[in-house]
Protein backbone atom coordinates (compact mmCIF):
# COMPACT_ATOMS: atom_id res chain seq x y z
CA UNK A 1 0.00 0.00 0.00
CA UNK A 2 3.16 2.19 -0.30
CA UNK A 3 2.80 3.27 3.33
CA UNK A 4 1.36 2.04 6.58
CA UNK A 5 -2.35 2.54 7.26
CA UNK A 6 -4.59 1.68 10.20
CA UNK A 7 -6.85 -0.73 8.33
CA UNK A 8 -10.11 -2.32 9.48
CA UNK A 9 -11.85 -4.00 6.54
CA UNK A 10 -11.57 -5.46 3.05
CA UNK A 11 -14.17 -5.90 0.34
CA UNK A 12 -13.99 -8.54 -2.36
CA UNK A 13 -16.20 -8.30 -5.42
CA UNK A 14 -16.32 -11.56 -7.40
CA UNK A 15 -16.41 -11.47 -11.18
CA UNK A 16 -19.54 -9.85 -12.55
CA UNK A 17 -19.74 -11.47 -16.01
CA UNK A 18 -22.22 -14.19 -15.02
CA UNK A 19 -19.53 -16.88 -14.78
CA UNK A 20 -19.07 -18.31 -11.30
CA UNK A 21 -15.67 -19.87 -11.91
CA UNK A 22 -13.06 -18.60 -9.50
CA UNK A 23 -15.30 -17.38 -6.70
CA UNK A 24 -13.19 -17.41 -3.54
CA UNK A 25 -14.46 -19.85 -0.92
CA UNK A 26 -12.19 -20.69 2.01
CA UNK A 27 -9.80 -17.80 2.62
CA UNK A 28 -7.48 -16.04 5.01
CA UNK A 29 -6.32 -12.44 5.39
CA UNK A 30 -2.86 -11.77 6.80
CA UNK A 31 -0.94 -8.50 7.17
CA UNK A 32 2.64 -7.29 7.47
CA UNK A 33 4.45 -4.04 8.22
CA UNK A 34 7.59 -4.92 6.23
CA UNK A 35 6.48 -7.45 3.59
CA UNK A 36 8.63 -10.15 5.16
CA UNK A 37 7.09 -11.13 8.47
CA UNK A 38 3.41 -11.98 8.18
CA UNK A 39 0.79 -12.17 10.90
CA UNK A 40 -1.41 -15.09 11.79
CA UNK A 41 -4.78 -14.72 10.06
CA UNK A 42 -6.75 -11.65 11.12
CA UNK A 43 -9.67 -13.01 9.08
CA UNK A 44 -10.45 -16.62 8.13
CA UNK A 45 -13.44 -18.53 6.93
CA UNK A 46 -15.54 -19.18 3.83
CA UNK A 47 -17.34 -16.74 1.54
CA UNK A 48 -20.79 -17.38 0.07
CA UNK A 49 -20.62 -18.74 -3.47
CA UNK A 50 -22.33 -15.93 -5.36
CA UNK A 51 -21.46 -12.68 -7.12
CA UNK A 52 -22.40 -10.35 -4.24
CA UNK A 53 -19.90 -8.00 -2.61
CA UNK A 54 -18.13 -9.65 0.31
CA UNK A 55 -16.96 -7.63 3.33
CA UNK A 56 -14.41 -8.82 5.87
CA UNK A 57 -14.27 -6.50 8.89
CA UNK A 58 -11.63 -6.82 11.58
CA UNK A 59 -10.15 -5.01 14.57
CA UNK A 60 -8.18 -1.97 13.45
CA UNK A 61 -4.51 -2.78 12.96
CA UNK A 62 -1.51 -0.97 11.42
CA UNK A 63 -0.23 -2.56 8.19
CA UNK A 64 1.52 -1.68 4.96
CA UNK A 65 1.03 -5.06 3.27
CA UNK A 66 -2.05 -7.30 3.10
CA UNK A 67 -2.67 -10.69 1.53
CA UNK A 68 -6.08 -12.15 0.71
CA UNK A 69 -5.25 -15.84 0.40
CA UNK A 70 -7.74 -17.94 -1.58
CA UNK A 71 -7.58 -21.50 -0.25
CA UNK A 72 -10.50 -23.00 -2.20
CA UNK A 73 -12.77 -22.20 -5.12
CA UNK A 74 -16.21 -21.68 -3.57
CA UNK A 75 -18.05 -24.18 -5.74
CA UNK A 76 -15.21 -26.70 -6.19
CA UNK A 77 -15.39 -25.99 -9.91
CA UNK A 78 -11.64 -26.01 -10.50
CA UNK A 79 -8.26 -24.55 -9.50
CA UNK A 80 -9.20 -20.95 -10.28
CA UNK A 81 -9.44 -17.67 -8.44
CA UNK A 82 -11.03 -14.54 -9.83
CA UNK A 83 -11.90 -11.07 -8.62
CA UNK A 84 -13.50 -8.00 -10.16
CA UNK A 85 -12.35 -5.67 -7.41
CA UNK A 86 -10.62 -5.72 -4.03
CA UNK A 87 -10.62 -2.68 -1.73
CA UNK A 88 -8.97 -2.07 1.64
CA UNK A 89 -10.37 0.48 4.08
CA UNK A 90 -8.65 2.53 6.76
CA UNK A 91 -10.04 3.60 10.12
CA UNK A 92 -10.45 7.29 10.87
CA UNK A 93 -8.36 6.89 14.01
CA UNK A 94 -6.50 4.24 15.96
CA UNK A 95 -5.53 3.88 19.60
CA UNK A 96 -3.55 0.78 20.57
CA UNK A 97 -5.68 -1.23 23.01
CA UNK A 98 -4.46 -1.56 26.61
CA UNK A 99 -2.99 -4.90 27.61
CA UNK A 100 -5.26 -5.37 30.63
CA UNK A 101 -8.71 -5.61 29.03
CA UNK A 102 -8.40 -8.71 26.90
CA UNK A 103 -8.16 -8.78 23.13
CA UNK A 104 -10.39 -9.15 20.09
CA UNK A 105 -8.80 -11.61 17.68
CA UNK A 106 -9.61 -13.07 14.30
CA UNK A 107 -12.85 -12.49 12.43
CA UNK A 108 -14.56 -15.68 11.20
CA UNK A 109 -16.35 -15.27 7.85
CA UNK A 110 -19.39 -17.50 7.26
CA UNK A 111 -21.24 -18.18 3.98
CA UNK A 112 -24.47 -17.22 5.73
CA UNK A 113 -25.75 -14.87 8.43
CA UNK A 114 -25.53 -17.02 11.57
CA UNK A 115 -28.66 -16.39 13.66
CA UNK A 116 -28.40 -19.45 15.93
CA UNK A 117 -25.48 -21.44 17.33
CA UNK A 118 -24.56 -24.50 19.36
CA UNK A 119 -21.37 -26.05 20.70
CA UNK A 120 -20.64 -29.63 19.66
CA UNK A 121 -19.30 -31.89 22.40
CA UNK A 122 -17.36 -34.32 20.23
CA UNK A 123 -15.12 -31.69 18.63
CA UNK A 124 -15.55 -28.31 20.26
CA UNK A 125 -16.80 -27.07 16.90
CA UNK A 126 -19.42 -24.34 16.59
CA UNK A 127 -22.56 -25.16 14.57
CA UNK A 128 -24.47 -22.14 13.19
CA UNK A 129 -27.42 -21.64 10.89
CA UNK A 130 -29.56 -19.01 9.21
CA UNK A 131 -32.83 -20.02 7.49
CA UNK A 132 -33.72 -21.41 4.07
CA UNK A 133 -31.48 -18.71 2.54
CA UNK A 134 -28.13 -17.25 3.61
CA UNK A 135 -29.35 -13.70 4.26
CA UNK A 136 -33.13 -13.74 4.77
CA UNK A 137 -35.80 -15.70 6.64
CA UNK A 138 -38.92 -14.51 4.82
CA UNK A 139 -40.45 -15.70 1.59
CA UNK A 140 -39.37 -19.33 1.74
CA UNK A 141 -41.45 -22.44 1.25
CA UNK A 142 -40.10 -24.16 4.36
CA UNK A 143 -38.23 -27.39 4.78
CA UNK A 144 -34.63 -26.19 4.32
CA UNK A 145 -31.97 -24.76 6.64
CA UNK A 146 -28.52 -23.55 5.64
CA UNK A 147 -25.88 -24.44 8.23
CA UNK A 148 -22.15 -23.94 8.68
CA UNK A 149 -19.60 -25.32 11.12
CA UNK A 150 -16.50 -23.56 12.44
CA UNK A 151 -13.65 -25.78 13.61
CA UNK A 152 -11.44 -23.71 15.98
CA UNK A 153 -8.65 -26.30 15.79
CA UNK A 154 -8.25 -26.25 12.01
CA UNK A 155 -9.72 -22.75 11.49
CA UNK A 156 -11.93 -24.13 8.71
CA UNK A 157 -15.56 -23.17 8.04
CA UNK A 158 -17.60 -25.85 6.25
CA UNK A 159 -21.21 -25.62 5.08
CA UNK A 160 -24.26 -27.81 4.57
CA UNK A 161 -27.76 -27.49 3.16
CA UNK A 162 -30.05 -29.44 5.54
CA UNK A 163 -33.19 -30.63 3.75
CA UNK A 164 -33.71 -34.20 4.97
CA UNK A 165 -35.65 -33.13 8.09
CA UNK A 166 -37.99 -30.75 6.23
CA UNK A 167 -37.44 -28.01 8.80
CA UNK A 168 -36.65 -24.32 8.34
CA UNK A 169 -35.05 -23.79 11.74
CA UNK A 170 -35.07 -19.99 11.84
CA UNK A 171 -36.25 -18.47 15.17
CA UNK A 172 -36.51 -21.77 17.05
CA UNK A 173 -36.52 -23.04 20.57
CA UNK A 174 -33.06 -24.45 21.30
CA UNK A 175 -31.27 -26.46 23.95
CA UNK A 176 -28.72 -29.27 24.17
CA UNK A 177 -30.05 -32.57 25.47
CA UNK A 178 -28.47 -35.03 27.89
CA UNK A 179 -26.75 -36.78 24.97
CA UNK A 180 -25.06 -33.60 23.82
CA UNK A 181 -27.32 -33.12 20.80
CA UNK A 182 -28.81 -29.72 19.93
CA UNK A 183 -32.61 -30.06 19.88
CA UNK A 184 -34.21 -27.46 17.61
CA UNK A 185 -37.95 -26.84 17.78
CA UNK A 186 -40.36 -24.76 15.73
CA UNK A 187 -39.50 -21.45 14.11
CA UNK A 188 -40.41 -20.95 10.46
CA UNK A 189 -41.67 -24.55 10.37
CA UNK A 190 -43.49 -24.05 13.62
CA UNK A 191 -44.43 -27.60 14.68
CA UNK A 192 -41.20 -29.36 13.74
CA UNK A 193 -38.52 -30.87 15.97
CA UNK A 194 -35.07 -31.66 14.61
CA UNK A 195 -32.05 -33.07 16.43
CA UNK A 196 -28.42 -32.86 15.37
CA UNK A 197 -26.37 -35.89 16.42
CA UNK A 198 -22.67 -34.92 16.38
CA UNK A 199 -21.31 -38.46 16.40
CA UNK A 200 -22.62 -39.54 12.98
CA UNK A 201 -22.78 -35.86 11.93
CA UNK A 202 -26.45 -36.19 11.02
CA UNK A 203 -29.71 -34.31 11.40
CA UNK A 204 -32.73 -36.45 12.31
CA UNK A 205 -36.44 -35.67 12.51
CA UNK A 206 -38.22 -36.04 15.84
CA UNK A 207 -41.88 -35.87 16.83
CA UNK A 208 -43.78 -32.67 16.14
CA UNK A 209 -44.75 -30.47 19.06
CA UNK A 210 -48.41 -30.39 20.06
CA UNK A 211 -48.43 -26.59 19.75
CA UNK A 212 -46.65 -24.90 16.82
CA UNK A 213 -44.24 -22.24 18.03
CA UNK A 214 -41.59 -19.68 17.14
CA UNK A 215 -39.46 -17.53 19.50
CA UNK A 216 -40.33 -19.96 22.31
CA UNK A 217 -38.17 -20.62 25.32
CA UNK A 218 -36.75 -24.11 25.83
CA UNK A 219 -34.67 -25.75 28.55
CA UNK A 220 -33.23 -29.18 29.33
CA UNK A 221 -34.46 -30.62 32.64
CA UNK A 222 -32.79 -32.47 35.50
CA UNK A 223 -34.21 -35.77 34.22
CA UNK A 224 -33.07 -35.16 30.63
CA UNK A 225 -36.47 -34.20 29.24
CA UNK A 226 -36.92 -30.86 27.47
CA UNK A 227 -39.46 -28.20 28.43
CA UNK A 228 -40.78 -25.47 26.13
CA UNK A 229 -43.27 -22.64 26.57
CA UNK A 230 -44.43 -19.54 24.67
CA UNK A 231 -43.66 -18.76 21.05
CA UNK A 232 -46.41 -16.70 19.38
CA UNK A 233 -44.08 -15.39 16.67
CA UNK A 234 -45.21 -18.28 14.44
CA UNK A 235 -47.80 -21.04 14.51
CA UNK A 236 -50.60 -18.74 15.67
CA UNK A 237 -50.86 -16.32 18.58
CA UNK A 238 -51.70 -17.12 22.18
CA UNK A 239 -52.26 -20.22 24.26
CA UNK A 240 -48.67 -21.38 23.94
CA UNK A 241 -48.71 -23.28 27.22
CA UNK A 242 -45.95 -25.60 28.30
CA UNK A 243 -45.15 -29.04 26.95
CA UNK A 244 -42.33 -31.47 27.54
CA UNK A 245 -40.32 -33.71 25.22
CA UNK A 246 -39.09 -37.15 26.20
CA UNK A 247 -35.98 -37.83 24.14
CA UNK A 248 -35.99 -41.57 24.83
CA UNK A 249 -39.58 -42.15 23.71
CA UNK A 250 -39.65 -39.33 21.12
CA UNK A 251 -42.92 -37.95 22.49
CA UNK A 252 -44.24 -34.49 23.33
CA UNK A 253 -46.73 -34.18 26.19
CA UNK A 254 -48.88 -31.11 26.86
CA UNK A 255 -48.75 -29.81 30.43
CA UNK A 256 -52.11 -28.24 31.17
CA UNK A 257 -50.84 -27.05 34.53
CA UNK A 258 -48.11 -24.91 32.90
CA UNK A 259 -49.94 -21.86 31.52
CA UNK A 260 -47.98 -19.24 29.62
CA UNK A 261 -50.16 -16.36 30.84
CA UNK A 262 -48.27 -15.66 34.09
CA UNK A 263 -44.99 -15.05 32.23
CA UNK A 264 -46.31 -12.63 29.60
CA UNK A 265 -44.78 -9.19 29.32
CA UNK A 266 -46.89 -6.08 28.80
CA UNK A 267 -45.40 -5.43 25.38
CA UNK A 268 -46.86 -2.56 23.37
CA UNK A 269 -47.65 -4.96 20.53
CA UNK A 270 -50.55 -6.30 22.59
CA UNK A 271 -53.74 -4.82 23.99
CA UNK A 272 -54.01 -5.04 27.80
CA UNK A 273 -56.95 -7.14 28.89
CA UNK A 274 -57.16 -7.76 32.61
CA UNK A 275 -58.90 -11.09 32.98
CA UNK A 276 -56.26 -13.37 34.48
CA UNK A 277 -56.70 -13.66 38.21
CA UNK A 278 -53.08 -14.29 39.18
CA UNK A 279 -51.35 -11.52 37.25
CA UNK A 280 -54.00 -9.32 35.62
CA UNK A 281 -51.55 -6.60 34.65
CA UNK A 282 -49.61 -8.97 32.40
CA UNK A 283 -52.29 -10.64 30.30
CA UNK A 284 -53.35 -9.34 26.88
CA UNK A 285 -55.35 -10.26 23.85
CA UNK A 286 -52.37 -9.74 21.55
CA UNK A 287 -49.43 -11.87 22.65
CA UNK A 288 -47.31 -11.80 19.49
CA UNK A 289 -44.32 -10.33 21.37
CA UNK A 290 -45.34 -11.04 24.95
CA UNK A 291 -44.45 -14.72 25.27
CA UNK A 292 -41.08 -14.64 23.49
CA UNK A 293 -37.58 -15.67 24.61
CA UNK A 294 -38.24 -16.74 28.20
CA UNK A 295 -35.30 -16.90 30.61
CA UNK A 296 -35.62 -20.54 31.66
CA UNK A 297 -33.41 -22.57 34.00
CA UNK A 298 -33.81 -26.31 34.48
CA UNK A 299 -33.59 -26.90 38.23
CA UNK A 300 -34.17 -29.49 40.93
CA UNK A 301 -36.79 -32.27 40.72
CA UNK A 302 -37.67 -31.56 37.10
CA UNK A 303 -38.62 -27.96 37.86
CA UNK A 304 -38.02 -24.89 35.70
CA UNK A 305 -37.38 -21.39 37.02
CA UNK A 306 -38.52 -18.57 34.73
CA UNK A 307 -36.47 -15.50 35.61
CA UNK A 308 -37.81 -13.18 32.87
CA UNK A 309 -37.99 -11.34 30.59
CA UNK A 310 -41.32 -10.42 32.23
CA UNK A 311 -40.88 -8.63 35.52
CA UNK A 312 -42.96 -11.44 37.01
CA UNK A 313 -41.04 -14.63 37.77
CA UNK A 314 -42.47 -18.14 37.96
CA UNK A 315 -41.77 -21.75 38.83
CA UNK A 316 -42.98 -24.47 36.50
CA UNK A 317 -43.23 -28.12 37.53
CA UNK A 318 -43.18 -30.86 34.92
CA UNK A 319 -44.47 -33.87 36.85
CA UNK A 320 -47.85 -35.23 35.78
CA UNK A 321 -49.88 -32.51 34.07
CA UNK A 322 -47.50 -29.81 35.27
CA UNK A 323 -47.80 -26.92 37.71
CA UNK A 324 -47.13 -23.20 38.00
CA UNK A 325 -46.27 -21.12 41.05
CA UNK A 326 -45.66 -17.38 41.05
CA UNK A 327 -42.19 -16.39 42.28
CA UNK A 328 -42.76 -12.66 42.75
CA UNK A 329 -41.34 -9.71 40.87
CA UNK A 330 -37.73 -9.12 39.81
CA UNK A 331 -37.41 -6.32 42.39
CA UNK A 332 -38.30 -2.99 40.71
CA UNK A 333 -37.09 -4.08 37.26
CA UNK A 334 -39.22 -3.46 34.19
CA UNK A 335 -40.16 -6.10 31.68
CA UNK A 336 -36.80 -6.76 30.03
CA UNK A 337 -37.40 -8.31 26.64
CA UNK A 338 -34.19 -9.28 24.84
CA UNK A 339 -32.15 -8.89 28.02
CA UNK A 340 -29.87 -11.55 29.47
CA UNK A 341 -29.93 -14.02 32.35
CA UNK A 342 -26.84 -16.08 33.19
CA UNK A 343 -26.45 -18.74 35.91
CA UNK A 344 -22.90 -17.94 36.99
CA UNK A 345 -22.97 -20.02 40.21
CA UNK A 346 -25.21 -23.07 39.87
CA UNK A 347 -24.27 -24.58 43.24
CA UNK A 348 -25.68 -21.57 45.05
CA UNK A 349 -28.48 -20.88 42.57
CA UNK A 350 -27.08 -17.49 41.51
CA UNK A 351 -28.37 -15.83 38.32
CA UNK A 352 -27.23 -12.47 36.93
CA UNK A 353 -29.82 -10.56 34.88
CA UNK A 354 -28.94 -7.49 32.81
CA UNK A 355 -30.52 -5.11 30.34
CA UNK A 356 -33.42 -5.65 28.00
CA UNK A 357 -36.27 -3.28 27.16
CA UNK A 358 -39.92 -2.95 28.23
CA UNK A 359 -41.01 -3.67 24.65
CA UNK A 360 -39.58 -5.89 21.95
CA UNK A 361 -38.92 -3.02 19.57
CA UNK A 362 -38.96 0.78 19.36
CA UNK A 363 -38.11 0.82 23.03
CA UNK A 364 -35.32 2.25 25.18
CA UNK A 365 -33.13 -0.42 26.71
CA UNK A 366 -32.09 -0.37 30.34
CA UNK A 367 -28.78 -0.95 32.10
CA UNK A 368 -30.52 -2.64 35.03
CA UNK A 369 -28.74 -5.48 36.79
CA UNK A 370 -29.96 -7.92 39.42
CA UNK A 371 -28.81 -11.06 41.21
CA UNK A 372 -31.50 -13.70 41.66
CA UNK A 373 -30.82 -16.48 44.16
CA UNK A 374 -33.07 -19.51 43.79
CA UNK A 375 -33.50 -22.35 46.25
CA UNK A 376 -36.10 -25.08 46.56
CA UNK A 377 -38.60 -25.23 43.69
CA UNK A 378 -41.72 -23.22 44.37
CA UNK A 379 -40.15 -20.86 46.89
CA UNK A 380 -39.76 -17.11 46.45
CA UNK A 381 -36.18 -16.30 45.38
CA UNK A 382 -34.06 -13.51 46.75
CA UNK A 383 -33.60 -10.63 44.29
CA UNK A 384 -30.84 -8.09 44.84
CA UNK A 385 -30.59 -4.93 42.76
CA UNK A 386 -26.95 -4.14 41.99
CA UNK A 387 -25.16 -1.27 40.29
CA UNK A 388 -26.17 -1.08 36.63
CA UNK A 389 -24.08 -1.68 33.55
CA UNK A 390 -22.23 1.26 32.03
CA UNK A 391 -24.33 0.92 28.85
CA UNK A 392 -28.01 0.32 28.26
CA UNK A 393 -28.50 -2.80 26.14
CA UNK A 394 -31.16 -4.86 24.39
CA UNK A 395 -30.26 -7.69 21.98
CA UNK A 396 -26.97 -8.21 23.84
CA UNK A 397 -25.50 -11.57 24.89
CA UNK A 398 -24.05 -12.78 28.18
CA UNK A 399 -21.49 -15.56 28.67
CA UNK A 400 -20.22 -16.86 32.00
CA UNK A 401 -16.46 -17.50 32.01
CA UNK A 402 -14.55 -20.24 33.88
CA UNK A 403 -13.53 -17.82 36.65
CA UNK A 404 -17.15 -16.86 37.36
CA UNK A 405 -17.07 -13.45 35.69
CA UNK A 406 -19.74 -12.69 33.10
CA UNK A 407 -18.94 -11.22 29.68
CA UNK A 408 -21.70 -8.95 28.30
CA UNK A 409 -21.36 -8.11 24.62
CA UNK A 410 -23.18 -6.14 21.95
CA UNK A 411 -26.73 -4.87 21.95
CA UNK A 412 -28.49 -1.59 21.26
CA UNK A 413 -29.47 1.38 23.42
CA UNK A 414 -32.76 1.68 21.51
CA UNK A 415 -34.17 -1.66 20.40
CA UNK A 416 -35.03 -1.80 16.71
CA UNK A 417 -34.66 -5.17 14.96
CA UNK A 418 -32.53 -5.32 11.82
CA UNK A 419 -30.70 -2.07 12.58
CA UNK A 420 -27.30 -1.20 13.98
CA UNK A 421 -28.22 2.30 15.07
CA UNK A 422 -27.34 2.92 18.73
CA UNK A 423 -25.25 -0.28 18.66
CA UNK A 424 -23.14 -0.73 21.79
CA UNK A 425 -19.60 -1.52 20.64
CA UNK A 426 -18.04 -1.78 24.09
CA UNK A 427 -18.51 -5.06 25.99
CA UNK A 428 -18.44 -5.22 29.77
CA UNK A 429 -17.16 -7.75 32.28
CA UNK A 430 -19.05 -8.31 35.52
CA UNK A 431 -17.13 -9.45 38.57
CA UNK A 432 -19.24 -11.39 41.12
CA UNK A 433 -16.79 -10.60 43.92
CA UNK A 434 -17.17 -6.82 43.85
CA UNK A 435 -20.35 -6.83 41.72
CA UNK A 436 -18.89 -4.21 39.38
CA UNK A 437 -18.92 -3.92 35.59
CA UNK A 438 -15.69 -3.09 33.74
CA UNK A 439 -15.86 -1.63 30.23
CA UNK A 440 -13.64 -3.52 27.77
CA UNK A 441 -12.12 -2.79 24.37
CA UNK A 442 -14.61 -2.29 21.54
CA UNK A 443 -15.52 -4.97 19.05
CA UNK A 444 -15.10 -4.31 15.33
CA UNK A 445 -18.60 -5.36 14.23
CA UNK A 446 -22.01 -4.42 15.72
CA UNK A 447 -23.83 -7.34 17.33
CA UNK A 448 -27.50 -6.54 17.72
CA UNK A 449 -30.68 -8.39 16.70
CA UNK A 450 -29.97 -12.06 15.81
CA UNK A 451 -26.52 -12.06 17.38
CA UNK A 452 -25.20 -14.71 19.79
CA UNK A 453 -22.13 -15.63 21.87
CA UNK A 454 -20.65 -18.90 23.19
CA UNK A 455 -17.77 -20.02 25.39
CA UNK A 456 -15.12 -22.09 23.57
CA UNK A 457 -12.93 -24.88 24.93
CA UNK A 458 -9.91 -22.58 25.19
CA UNK A 459 -11.73 -20.09 27.43
CA UNK A 460 -12.28 -17.55 24.66
CA UNK A 461 -15.69 -16.32 23.51
CA UNK A 462 -17.04 -16.39 19.97
CA UNK A 463 -19.54 -13.59 19.27
CA UNK A 464 -21.33 -13.56 15.93
CA UNK A 465 -24.33 -12.86 13.74
CA UNK A 466 -26.79 -10.02 13.42
CA UNK A 467 -29.22 -9.18 10.65
CA UNK A 468 -30.68 -11.82 8.32
CA UNK A 469 -32.86 -9.21 6.65
CA UNK A 470 -32.42 -9.73 2.90
CA UNK A 471 -31.12 -6.67 1.07
CA UNK A 472 -30.60 -4.64 4.25
CA UNK A 473 -27.21 -3.17 5.19
CA UNK A 474 -26.98 -4.89 8.59
CA UNK A 475 -26.35 -8.51 7.60
CA UNK A 476 -23.26 -9.75 9.42
CA UNK A 477 -21.87 -12.92 7.85
CA UNK A 478 -19.27 -13.33 10.56
CA UNK A 479 -18.16 -13.74 14.14
CA UNK A 480 -15.30 -12.39 16.24
CA UNK A 481 -13.31 -14.13 18.94
CA UNK A 482 -12.59 -12.39 22.24
CA UNK A 483 -9.73 -13.49 24.49
CA UNK A 484 -10.38 -12.41 28.10
CA UNK A 485 -7.69 -10.68 30.14
CA UNK A 486 -7.04 -13.86 32.12
CA UNK A 487 -5.18 -15.20 29.06
CA UNK A 488 -2.55 -12.43 29.21
CA UNK A 489 0.19 -11.21 31.49
CA UNK A 490 0.12 -7.57 32.60
CA UNK A 491 2.47 -6.63 29.76
CA UNK A 492 0.14 -8.14 27.16
CA UNK A 493 2.14 -11.29 26.49
CA UNK A 494 0.29 -14.63 26.54
CA UNK A 495 -0.06 -16.09 30.03
CA UNK A 496 1.21 -19.61 30.66
CA UNK A 497 -1.73 -21.96 30.90
CA UNK A 498 -1.93 -24.88 33.29
CA UNK A 499 -2.30 -28.16 31.40
CA UNK A 500 -4.64 -31.02 32.28
CA UNK A 501 -2.38 -34.05 31.86
CA UNK A 502 -5.02 -36.69 32.46
CA UNK A 503 -8.59 -37.15 33.64
CA UNK A 504 -9.71 -40.34 35.36
CA UNK A 505 -12.99 -40.54 33.47
CA UNK A 506 -14.84 -38.86 30.65
CA UNK A 507 -18.22 -39.82 32.13
CA UNK A 508 -19.38 -39.36 35.72
CA UNK A 509 -22.69 -39.68 37.54
CA UNK A 510 -24.00 -36.86 39.69
CA UNK A 511 -22.30 -37.01 43.08
CA UNK A 512 -19.36 -38.89 41.57
CA UNK A 513 -15.69 -38.01 41.61
CA UNK A 514 -13.16 -37.04 38.95
CA UNK A 515 -9.41 -37.32 39.44
CA UNK A 516 -7.34 -34.83 37.47
CA UNK A 517 -3.56 -34.77 37.06
CA UNK A 518 -2.00 -31.38 36.23
CA UNK A 519 1.40 -30.32 34.94
CA UNK A 520 1.59 -27.58 37.58
CA UNK A 521 -0.20 -26.53 40.74
CA UNK A 522 -3.67 -25.00 40.38
CA UNK A 523 -6.11 -23.59 42.89
CA UNK A 524 -9.56 -24.20 41.46
CA UNK A 525 -11.66 -25.97 38.84
CA UNK A 526 -14.95 -25.21 37.15
CA UNK A 527 -17.48 -27.13 35.09
CA UNK A 528 -19.14 -25.16 32.27
CA UNK A 529 -22.05 -26.73 30.43
CA UNK A 530 -21.83 -26.70 26.64
CA UNK A 531 -23.93 -23.83 25.34
CA UNK A 532 -26.38 -23.00 22.57
CA UNK A 533 -27.69 -19.54 21.79
CA UNK A 534 -30.21 -17.68 19.68
CA UNK A 535 -32.08 -14.41 20.20
CA UNK A 536 -30.11 -13.45 23.35
CA UNK A 537 -31.04 -16.71 25.12
CA UNK A 538 -28.73 -19.55 26.18
CA UNK A 539 -30.55 -21.83 28.62
CA UNK A 540 -27.76 -24.41 28.52
CA UNK A 541 -24.80 -22.50 29.89
CA UNK A 542 -24.13 -22.53 33.63
CA UNK A 543 -21.07 -22.73 35.86
CA UNK A 544 -20.26 -25.07 38.72
CA UNK A 545 -17.27 -24.08 40.85
CA UNK A 546 -15.42 -27.12 42.19
CA UNK A 547 -13.21 -27.13 45.28
CA UNK A 548 -10.43 -29.69 44.78
CA UNK A 549 -8.78 -32.02 47.23
CA UNK A 550 -5.08 -32.02 46.32
CA UNK A 551 -2.25 -34.53 46.64
CA UNK A 552 0.72 -33.07 44.83
CA UNK A 553 -0.38 -32.41 41.26
CA UNK A 554 -3.31 -34.84 41.54
CA UNK A 555 -6.69 -33.32 42.32
CA UNK A 556 -9.96 -35.00 43.28
CA UNK A 557 -13.19 -33.24 42.37
CA UNK A 558 -16.72 -34.08 43.48
CA UNK A 559 -19.62 -33.33 41.14
CA UNK A 560 -22.78 -31.97 42.85
CA UNK A 561 -25.22 -34.75 43.68
CA UNK A 562 -28.33 -32.95 42.41
CA UNK A 563 -28.98 -33.23 38.64
CA UNK A 564 -30.90 -29.97 38.87
CA UNK A 565 -27.58 -28.27 39.55
CA UNK A 566 -25.37 -30.52 37.43
CA UNK A 567 -27.76 -30.95 34.50
CA UNK A 568 -27.20 -34.16 32.52
CA UNK A 569 -25.12 -33.65 29.41
CA UNK A 570 -21.66 -32.55 28.34
CA UNK A 571 -19.58 -30.07 30.30
CA UNK A 572 -16.21 -28.38 29.87
CA UNK A 573 -13.82 -28.96 32.77
CA UNK A 574 -11.38 -26.08 33.32
CA UNK A 575 -8.47 -25.91 35.78
CA UNK A 576 -7.43 -22.43 36.91
CA UNK A 577 -4.06 -21.28 38.23
CA UNK A 578 -3.65 -19.01 41.25
CA UNK A 579 -3.57 -16.10 38.77
CA UNK A 580 -6.91 -17.20 37.31
CA UNK A 581 -5.46 -18.49 34.03
CA UNK A 582 -7.63 -21.34 32.67
CA UNK A 583 -6.43 -24.52 31.05
CA UNK A 584 -7.77 -25.82 27.79
CA UNK A 585 -10.92 -27.64 28.85
CA UNK A 586 -11.46 -31.38 28.96
CA UNK A 587 -14.94 -32.66 28.10
CA UNK A 588 -16.93 -34.54 30.75
CA UNK A 589 -20.32 -36.22 30.38
CA UNK A 590 -22.46 -35.90 33.52
CA UNK A 591 -25.10 -38.58 33.84
CA UNK A 592 -28.17 -37.88 35.97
Amino acid sequence: MKQSYNINSLTYLPRQDGNNNGHIGEHQIVISTDGKTWSSPIVLGTYLDDASLKTSTFTTIPARYLRLIALTEAGNRGPWTSAAEINIFAASSYTPPPSTLGEWGATIDFPLVPAASAMLFDSGNVLVWSSYAPSTFSGGNGGITLTATFDPATEVVSQRNVSNVGHDMFCPGLSIDANGSPVVTGGNDAAKTSIYDPSPDAWVSAANMNIPRGYQAQATLSDGRIFTIGGSWSGGEGGKNGEVYNVASNTWTLLSGCPVAPMLTNDSQGEPHCNYTLLPELISLGVYRQDNHGWLFGWKNGSVFQAGPSKAMNWYGTAGSGSQTGAGLRASDTDSMNGNAVMYDAVNGKILTVGGAPNYQDSDATANAHIITIGSPGTIPTVTTINPMSYTRAFANGVVLPDGTVFITGGQAYAVPFTDTTAVMYPELWNPTNQKFTVLDPMAIPRTYHSWALLLLDGTVINGGGGLCGDCTTNHYDAEIYSPAYLFNSNGSPATRPVITSVSTTSVTVGGQITVVMNTAVTSFSLMRYGSATHTVDTDQRRIALTPSASGLTYTLTVPSDPGIALPGYWMLFALSSAGVPSIASTILIVG
